[in-house]
């Protein structure tokens, strides 16, 4: 008996695997940590600079012990900043809606039933990115002017929408090349939200047009934050802390977009 259970403890543990795996260091995983570092770092020093005094983010050398406050937000909302943001959301939103319910269909067709030479037609959708904005402002500015959208807001939800279409014809057509054609929305659904933030990237960011069609009643936030910039010196804290609020709202929909998105720009949409 007692060699039997021996034998079979023996069995036993011979049989159990060893799950240790051995990490090896890879100086590749050390370059990409310094460069997300890199790239992070204006992010955290411009939120760190919003909660100091105006005095302090003004140091040379840096000052990196000091109180925290919130009186640069307060100034931020004492200032304006609700009519901006609101202007903001409403363009960004109401043109990616736009970009989606016209661009999904379009690049359905152009997967599913390709016209003749539709490379072509692609190529024309991304060629209308590659004009200068500088040199279409102008009657840009005319039209604008003579329909009456001249500082609204709905000028901005049009042109951010022609602005994004083509590129998310182009991104989603990709991504239903590699999805079959009975079971689309369930398996592209990443690819849309991804080419949905990167419209809602574009359209949020975009300063150009806001600035020279929409610069008093209907700014945006880009322009609102080129206010805080004056002639007798730049006030670096409650810049930054309009800059934080301004760069939230799509640091929010990235973060919770991040696994459908990582899903969709790896589905097809770059090649």
């Amino acid at each position: 008996m007692t060699t039997t259970v021996e034998k079979g403890t023996a069995t036993t543990d011979t049989a159990i695997p060893s799950k240790k795996k051995s990490r090896k260091f890879s100086p590749w995983g050390v370059v990409a940590w310094l460069v997300g570092l890199g790239f992070f770092f204006p992010v955290f020093w411009m939120v760190l600079t919003s909660f100091k005094q105006e005095g302090d983010a003004a140091t040379s050398p840096p000052k990196l012990l000091f109180t925290p406050t919130l009186d640069q937000f307060a100034a931020v909302f004492d200032q304006g900043i609700g009519p901006a943001m609101l202007n903001s959301i409403f363009a960004t939103v109401i043109s990616t809606v736009l970009v989606l319910a016209l661009g999904t269909p379009a690049a359905f067709a152009l997967s599913l039933r390709p016209v003749r030479k539709t490379q072509d037609a692609l190529f024309f959708f991304m060629s209308t990115k590659m004009l200068p904005i500088v040199a279409a402002i102008l009657p840009l500015y005319v039209i604008v002017s003579n329909i009456g959208l001249l500082d609204n807001i709905w000028a901005l939800v049009i042109l951010y929408t022609s602005m994004n279409l083509p590129i998310a014809v182009w991104m989603m057509r990709s991504f239903f090349l590699e999805v079959p054609g009975e079971v689309i929305l369930p398996l592209v659904s990443p690819g849309i939200a991804a080419t949905a933030l990167i419209c809602v990237i574009f359209a949020w960011n975009e300063f150009f047009f806001a600035v020279n069609l929409t610069a008093v009643n209907a700014q945006t936030m880009p322009v609102y934050l080129v206010g805080f910039i004056a002639g007798e010196g730049q006030y670096w804290a409650v810049l930054s802390a309009a800059a934080t609020m301004a760069a939230l709202p799509v640091i929010l929909c990235g973060w919770f977009a991040q696994n459908k998105l990582v899903r969709g720009l790896s589905f097809g949409a770059i090649k």
